[in-house]
């Protein structure tokens, strides 16, 4: 595994040292580690652990320089074929998103794929504006602490499932414990450690501090810490501060320290008092493993670490007389201390060990390079949702580990749920949404959360492909058939001559590497879709013996074209009735509101399941059919996907485009005229459906029936 890490600079800092930290274990357990970032002191490290370094300016906010990096990181990610790709602020991660884009977009063009991912880290509180988004784009988006997460999901929209909580770790091996000192009478050391800026309390810790130095007069307070550039003011602030409140004599301002590890050992307790949500606090796991009790602020990620009187004090923050109490109560009860600092180093051991940190990463890693996300489209029509059943088979054996979501319209939703080889089902509502463009935006958004590794658009029409587009999935693929193909990044030149609807699926997915070949069909039937057949078929007395055909009326409401005439439905039917067969009407309600003005059908006694049965529970009814009747329709799949002998009319439609595949059991009756297949709605005579007789139906049906009842 390759993996890039982006991050500002590499100098002090939480997060530049679970950069080299990360870096070293890869190197460590076989893998590359490659970081790109302005440098610093700790690349000297790095470079001693074999970690490659590229020195680029991924720090600076220019706009041009961003630009200019982006093309440098996609020319890296090429040169050292990146697996992933894992940024830790929001300036790095602009570059190396677009960065990662672009490889992608080179790869597609040789039509090849890459499965490179893109993570992100989130080590603060961002506020919440377009800039800090980014953060949120990672496939996975790791977050240091819960009340990180939290902040996440509640500002940035973060699903869930996206979010994998990594507390940061320490090394237990150069962190080493020992027990704090019981008698304190010669004197003690109370310190902070972090950045000197306003956000981490100080002036509310010397305050505190003044207080406590009149209780414990023998007592050293050390200040640890760099003072940025712009800080200098802030840092005079302090020097005045400690002037006025008489506290020269005891505070020791250190700066920056190398060795963390032997200060820490040199304190009595640590404070930390930062006054805003501090995003984790690894101080703490620092002190905790070196055996250091704490008293800290309750603010954000730092009730991930301490909990209150086993391994800590927690205070209010900007309230020096509270952290004064709580310094005081340790430093004078000191077995207190010293159950706070075994419970202290336990704690760190279970939870916060670089191990722990470094194996959970890696974890995110593998899943995030062998869980594929897919998005399949396929919203419509009915029929077709069916057809598409063994394309999404074939999807799921190439990809068993993936995480499979398809897209489809509301009347298929509880079919599309059943299937097996399906995780998840966004429904797209069209009749929802006030209009087009609301229902592209709201939809758009919806599939961008999901952060799809690859897309696969078995609609191919123009709505398709916007939204293929609009999930910004960096692998899309589907036809190239004019209908705004040009926003699929792998396309397929679509072709004319009439093929049945799965070799068309099958071409798409077996030039792109997705291995198809079974091309059997199938619906699945719930135990609950075949008790409610029961009940149904137990109303009307129907016995097990008794011969049950049943018969689609209707089509598509747009499709009048591929309606054979009621009437003949009528004559059929009596003629079926004649000997003694049951007849079940399936359709809509304004099919039965139909059939209902026409007493002569009334009069043979039909089943009447139209407008009663959702998809799986028609595909139930049919199977209890011994021939199923229907035009070129949903209905006509879903037999053929219960195997189920079927006789088909089919009249302004190509039967060789929208057969799934010849079956025995299988009679197609289409009537070849000079307009057929027209592939219109409406007609004026609609004479490729007026001229099927009722005669040859009938015949179609018993021949059928005639195989397992001669009698007939």
């Amino acid at each position: 595994m390759n993996v890039l890490q982006l991050l500002p600079q590499l100098n002090e800092g939480g997060v530049e040292r679970g950069t080299v930290d990360l870096a070293k274990f890869l190197v460590q357990s076989g893998h590359r580690a490659i970081v790109i970032s302005r440098g610093g002191r700790l690349v000297k490290e790095l470079k001693e652990a074999k970690v490659t370094h590229y020195s680029l300016p991924v720090n600076e906010k220019s706009i041009f320089t961003i630009i200019r990096m982006l093309f440098k990181v996609a020319d890296i990610l090429e040169k050292e074929k990146i697996d992933v790709i894992h940024v830790r602020s929001r300036v790095p991660a602009w570059i190396g998103y677009f960065a990662y884009r672009l490889y992608l977009k080179r790869y597609a063009k040789k039509g090849l794929f890459s499965w490179t991912v893109f993570i992100t880290s989130c080590h603060g509180y961002y506020k919440r504006h377009f800039f800090s988004q980014i953060m949120g784009w990672g496939k996975f988006v790791i977050v240091i602490s819960s009340a990180i997460g939290k902040h996440m999901r509640d500002h940035f929209g973060v699903p869930f499932y996206r979010l994998k909580l990594i507390h940061r770790g320490v090394d237990l091996n150069l962190f080493t414990y020992r027990e704090p000192r019981l008698d304190l009478r010669n004197g003690c050391r109370v310190g902070i450690i972090g950045r000197i800026t306003p956000l981490k309390g100080h002036t509310d810790f010397l305050k505190a501090m003044a207080k406590v130095v009149r209780i414990v007069p023998k007592i050293k307070i050390i200040i640890a810490g760099e003072v940025a550039p712009d800080k200098r003011e802030y840092k005079r602030e302090l020097d005045l501060l400690i002037r006025q409140l008489g506290l020269e004599r005891y505070v020791e301002f250190l700066g920056h320290v190398d060795n963390v590890v032997e200060l820490l050992h040199s304190l009595d307790l640590l404070v930390l008092a930062t006054t805003a949500h501090e995003a984790f606090g690894r101080v703490l796991i620092e002190a905790g493993a070196c055996g250091v009790p704490v008293v800290a602020t309750q603010v954000g990620g730092v009730t991930d670490i301490i909990q209150e009187g086993v391994n800590g004090l927690l205070i209010s923050p900007r309230n020096p007389p509270e952290m004064a109490e709580a310094i005081i109560r340790i430093l004078k009860e000191r077995e207190i201390a010293k159950k706070f600092s075994q419970n202290g180093r336990k704690i760190v051991e279970e939870k916060f060990s670089i191990q722990k940190m470094m194996d959970e990463t890696f974890k995110v890693y593998k899943e995030a390079l062998q869980v594929a996300r897919i998005l399949i489209i396929k919203y419509s029509a009915l029929g077709d949702v069916v057809l598409s059943i063994p394309g999404i088979r074939a999807i799921r054996n190439n990809f068993p580990q993936a995480h499979i979501t398809v897209l489809t319209g509301k009347p298929a939703r509880e079919l599309v749920a059943n299937i097996p080889y399906v995780d998840e089902v966004i429904v797209l509502n069209k009749t929802h949404h006030r209009n087009r463009f609301i229902m592209l935006k709201e939809v758009g958004r919806i599939l961008r959360e999901n952060v799809f590794d690859l897309v696969i658009d078995l609609q191919n029409n123009r709505t398709s492909h916007l939204l293929s587009y609009l999930s910004f999935s960096p692998r899309r693929m589907g036809y190239d058939n004019g209908k705004f193909s040009f926003l699929l990044n792998y396309r397929l030149k679509d072709i004319e001559e009439p093929i049945s609807p799965l070799e068309h699926q099958f071409r798409l997915l077996n030039h792109f590497g997705i291995k198809c070949g079974d091309k059997k069909l199938e619906v699945f039937v719930k135990q609950e879709d075949e008790e409610f057949v029961d009940n149904l078929l137990g109303q009307n007395w129907i016995s097990p013996n008794q011969i049950l055909v049943g018969m689609n009326t209707g089509a598509s409401s747009r499709w009048f074209s591929k309606r054979w005439p009621r009437e003949r439905f009528i004559s059929l039917a009596e003629e079926l009735s004649a000997k003694g067969i049951r007849i079940v009407l399936t359709g809509t309600l304004e099919d039965w509101e139909e059939i209902r003005k026409n007493q002569d059908l009334l009069r043979v006694k039909p089943i009447n399941a139209c407008g009663k049965t959702n998809l799986t529970q028609l595909a139930a009814l049919i199977k209890r059919c011994r021939v199923y009747i229907t035009g070129d329709s949903c209905p006509l799949h879903l037999a053929m996907a219960v195997d189920i002998p079927t006789v088909a009319l089919f009249g302004p439609t190509d039967p060789r485009k929208h057969i799934a595949y010849p079956k025995d059991n299988l009679i197609v009756i289409h009537k070849k005229i000079s307009c057929s297949p027209c592939y219109r709605p409406t007609c004026k005579d609609y004479e490729c459906m007026q001229r099927i007789t009722v005669e040859e139906v009938l015949d179609a049906t018993l021949r059928i029936l005639r195989k397992k009842f001669p009698n007939l």
